[in-house]
């Protein structure tokens, strides 16, 4: 038994050796295949899911974006396996995911250019997988911009068909039309204007709000999906900088090339109105009201827009006519110039010209001034406005003689203060004309207290008088002047007694053509006063000779120059108060 039990164990002995390296040989193949199973089920995806992801017959769905999802794992987790001994499986499997990838972001950018082309934005209920999509193409740079080029020619189509709608209705169906076409009822071409600016203004607020909703809705997913598109795309970068993406300013932009053909069409319809038209005030209020807007839609689309540059344009072509045709009012006016009027006061072409003036600054008030607190442009305006017509005044009175020139310029130069007094932007030109005037009153003052000087007959003795020194020895030669001889002098006080009863009403006869009467007063009484300081002055000096002469009582009594002479000054004071 034991002899068979020995022999049996030799036979079997390597049989049951076999079947256990069999054994192990089992589990190691049994093992791999596990491994095998796990590392296809990770790093490949089925036939029907490569269909689903490349597909274009296939829909764009969340199944769609899970294997997307998956896809981009792989490709991620590809990376891992290129650092291990053997590379080839990693680069292999690189490349497959990557061509998957780029299938997947393919059918993707077809599926959005066809959701572009019938999509409505004034729809609320923009589609979700639209914004989705969008996010998710994002992270292809090249792609996304590509869409968005065709985006932006699709709306610039489709606006600009809206804005012709706007202006002169539709042809076909007169019902969808919630305004009234802007052409056939917008006569007054300031209004035309102003309509079409509204009209672009509303529109782009609208389009504006509707593609954040589509591009921002998610925060800011799409910003840093292109970001993270240009980390991977270093070659996207022609600056060789590394700015972080403006979603803000890139929703601007995308606007402003919506809107190019808009503003195509505006401009072409506001240089026709502007050109069409030779009113002065219209191509100013046009320029204030073009101004106005350009202000707004900085705030809208920021300083960086492409449409500013429209505004620029228009606004300068309408500040271009309105100097052309106040130039050619200007020389018109110029070549009529003849005398100023009979009273003194303003001529016709200045009172027409600040009537223009009057409603030239209300409309920069109510536009220009209310954006921007300098008075830059407005001094432009007054160079073209008023200035050339404050020369014309100045050329006719340089044909006057005093005090009509003094009245006539005061007179203009008050008319065209009151005119601009009103608004805040003209003080300082209200500043200097008031400083003008003061020149002219001045010069007024000047004229009265000659005439008092000259009809009182003081003008001969403080004429004479003006060369006595006071000393003694030349206060006594005052007896002897030509002037104070004793009929002279008493034919000179007759004179002054004759005059001062009526002097201030006779003098103020002189200035009855200046406009403001209580100017009128005030001048007249300040060249009182400094009549009444030269009969101080004389009186002064009569007295002193006097008092020299007839010091010594032995001295032969004769007839005293206060006898001849008899007014004081505390009379003239109370005569001329």
């Amino acid at each position: 038994m034991r002899a068979h039990i020995n022999t049996a164990a030799q036979v079997t002995g390597p049989v049951t050796e076999e079947a256990s390296s069999l054994i192990d040989q089992k589990k190691q193949i049994e093992s791999r295949h596990q491994m095998l199973n796990a590392f296809s089920s990770h790093f490949r995806i089925s036939d029907d899911q490569i269909t689903i992801l490349t597909s274009t017959a296939e829909p764009v769905n969340e199944e769609f974006f899970q294997v997307l999802t998956r896809v981009k794992k792989i490709h991620h987790d590809s990376q891992v396996l290129l650092g291990t001994e053997d590379q080839r499986l990693g680069l292999e499997i690189l490349e497959q995911s990557s061509k998957q990838l780029n299938g997947a972001f393919q059918k993707l950018y077809r599926w959005i250019q066809h959701e572009f082309k019938t999509l409505d934005l004034e729809n609320p209920q923009i589609s979700a997988s639209v914004r989705r999509s969008l996010r998710v193409l994002a992270e292809r740079p090249t792609l996304f911009q590509s869409c968005l080029d065709s985006f932006a020619e699709a709306r610039e189509i489709i606006l600009f068909d809206s804005f012709q709608t706007a202006l002169t209705g539709s042809k076909t169906d007169t019902s969808h039309i919630a305004t009234k076409p802007i052409d056939f009822y917008a006569h007054d071409p300031l209004r035309y204007v102003g309509d079409m600016l509204a009209w672009t203004h509303s529109t782009t607020v609208s389009e504006r709000e509707a593609l954040e909703v589509l591009f921002v809705s998610d925060g800011d997913e799409i910003s840093r999906s292109i970001q993270a598109g240009l980390e991977s795309e270093p070659w996207l970068r022609t600056d060789g900088d590394h700015e972080s993406f403006d979603g803000k300013k890139a929703l601007n932009q995308l606007v402003s090339r919506d809107l190019t053909g808009v503003v195509r069409l505006l401009r072409q319809k506001t240089e026709q109105v502007i050109q069409s038209h030779e009113d002065a005030t219209l191509a100013y209020k046009i320029a204030n009201l073009i101004g106005f807007y350009k202000g707004t839609f900085v705030k809208l689309l920021g300083q960086d827009s492409d449409i500013l540059a429209l505004f620029d344009t228009l606004q300068a072509s309408a500040m271009r006519q309105f100097r052309a045709n106040m130039r050619d009012h200007v020389a018109t006016v110029q070549s009529d110039l003849a005398v100023a009027p009979v009273d003194l006061s303003p001529p016709d072409f200045l009172e027409y010209a600040l009537q223009t003036l009057g409603l030239l600054a209300k409309s920069y008030d109510t536009s220009v001034a209310a954006v921007d607190d300098s008075n830059r442009d407005f001094e432009a305006v007054l160079a073209e406005a008023l200035d050339p017509f404050l020369g014309g005044c100045v050329n006719l009175q340089k044909d006057m003689q005093q005090p009509n020139a003094a009245i006539f310029a005061i007179n203009c130069l008050l008319a065209v203060k009151n005119a601009l007094s009103d608004f805040k932007f003209t003080v300082e030109r209200v500043s200097d004309m008031g400083e003008t005037i003061d020149e002219h009153i001045t010069a007024l003052v000047d004229y009265q207290h000659q005439y008092f000087l000259h009809e009182s007959g003081l003008y001969t003795l403080h004429e004479a008088l003006s060369e006595i020194a006071e000393i003694p020895e030349s206060l006594k030669t005052i007896p002897r002047l030509p002037a104070f001889k004793d009929e002279a002098l008493v034919a000179t006080s007759q004179q002054l007694d004759e005059f001062l009863p009526s002097a201030l009403i006779d003098a103020a006869e002189n200035l009855k053509q200046l406009s403001d009467r209580s100017m009128v007063q005030e001048i007249t009484e300040e060249a009182a006063s400094r009549f009444c300081e030269d009969f101080e002055n004389v009186e002064k000096k009569i007295v002193a000779a006097e008092d020299l002469l007839y010091q010594d009582e032995d001295e032969e009594a004769g007839v005293r120059l206060r006898d001849l002479f008899p007014r004081t000054s505390g009379e003239i004071r109370v005569l001329l108060s």
